[in-house]
């Protein structure tokens, strides 16, 4: 066969969709992706930046025989028709799914004379991923690092930064031009290459971000806090880890560093802010940051720990980004430094003093303690046990 199409809304586009185009291009030379833009449905993004993210994601896996094409107000089997296509291929996961399916294609063929369709069935892991699916995740602390296991990876990166962006803008007050145009570039800049999004960021990247401030809203959620400290804590997350190299420059702390280039940036809303917002980034060097005082520290700093208790799946991601950040260390080395820190984090845990905020220790003391000692374990050295 020389052509198959596939078609779909595809917002965001799954690892379902892809398995489905990946057996396509097993019985066609060419595959072409018809992206339907639907009046009725209101996508996360444009048709544009879905056909960019579906391109994006077949190039990842270097299939170089794959198009996309936008379907604006026709029918995708009469438009494959004339792009000389003959078959659409469709994914069938349940009964539900074929006997909707199956009218389509009837309606396809004997009233428009559209292309016929294909049925495949995907295997039992993608049976239950669509795009609703992956939707529907979003919002809950973990999020991302759940629908990161179901989308190809510029899909997922699409989401975010689309999450992320959302996140920004309900920080500053609209109406100032310029003062939106800044934020606009500080966002641009954070989560580019230079701090956040940087390929070297392997744990304090946008993962980092993205869960960090889930935690803040689940924090708020359940406390009810004023709103202005909810405000302070989401800024000076934005900005603890935007500085992140492995030597200090001119024996200035990343945490320092970051503080000062929150300091740059202009972005207090309130003149009395911008310093607390500061002495929070300062506080999470936990080498120095003892010294720094502020009402919401322990909430700053269980934030940050909070990775700590997550579920094994999740911990272990963390533990191998930590890794991954310090490549350059020579193994021995590296484990010698990981397990003192892990020692020293353990004990502080097992003596209710790793979460000094009350809600982050009923959530997260107790699995910290798990996932620490089975990473000593596996470093070969367990203190103190």
């Amino acid at each position: 066969m020389k052509k198959i199409g596939f078609s779909g809304t595809l917002d965001p586009i799954t690892n379902g969709h892809m398995w489905v185009i990946g057996e396509a291009r097993s019985i066609a030379e060419e595959v072409v992706v018809f992206l339907s833009e639907n009046s009725t449905k209101a996508p996360r993004f444009s048709a544009e930046e879905r056909r960019a993210i579906v391109l994006e994601s077949c190039a990842e896996r270097r299939w170089d025989n794959v198009q996309v094409v936008t379907v604006k107000s026709d029918y995708t089997a009469r438009v494959a028709r004339k792009h000389g296509i003959d078959y659409l291929i469709r994914g069938i996961r349940t009964t539900a799914d074929f006997d909707y399916e199956n009218l389509i294609q009837q309606t396809n063929v004997e009233v428009i004379g559209g292309a016929k369709t294909l049925f495949v069935m995907p295997p039992r892991d993608l049976g239950s991923v669509s795009s609703s699916f992956v939707k529907a995740l979003e919002g809950p602390v973990g999020w991302n690092w759940t629908m990161k296991k179901f989308v190809p990876g510029p899909a997922y990166r699409s989401w975010i930064l689309d999450w992320l962006h959302k996140e920004w803008q309900s920080m500053w007050p609209a109406g100032d031009d310029a003062a939106a145009a800044n934020a606009q570039a500080w966002f641009a800049r954070l989560t580019g290459a230079e701090a956040y999004g940087g390929a070297e960021r392997h744990y304090h990247n946008l993962d980092h971000l993205v869960h960090g401030l889930s935690e803040v809203r689940a924090w708020s959620a359940n406390t009810r806090p004023a709103q202005r400290d909810v405000d302070i804590v989401r800024a000076a997350f934005w900005f603890h880890d935007a500085v992140y190299t492995h030597a200090a420059a001119d024996g200035v702390s990343n945490e320092e560093a970051s503080a000062r280039l929150w300091l740059e940036s202009d972005l207090a809303w309130d003149s009395s802010v911008a310093d607390e917002v500061a002495q929070l980034i300062r506080a999470t060097d936990h080498f120095q940051g003892g010294a720094v005082t502020h009402p919401l520290k322990d909430i700053m700093l269980g934030v940050d720990l909070a990775i700590l208790g997550q579920d094994q799946e999740v911990y272990e991601h963390y533990a191998r980004g930590i890794r991954a950040e310090y490549a350059h260390v020579e193994e021995d080395h590296y484990t010698s430094q990981r397990g003192q820190v892990l020692a020293h984090l353990r004990g502080k845990a097992e003596g209710r003093q790793l979460f000094g905020n009350r809600w982050f220790a009923d959530q997260y003391n107790e699995l910290a303690i798990v996932n620490m000692t089975r990473e000593l374990a596996t470093l070969g050295s367990v203190p103190g046990k």
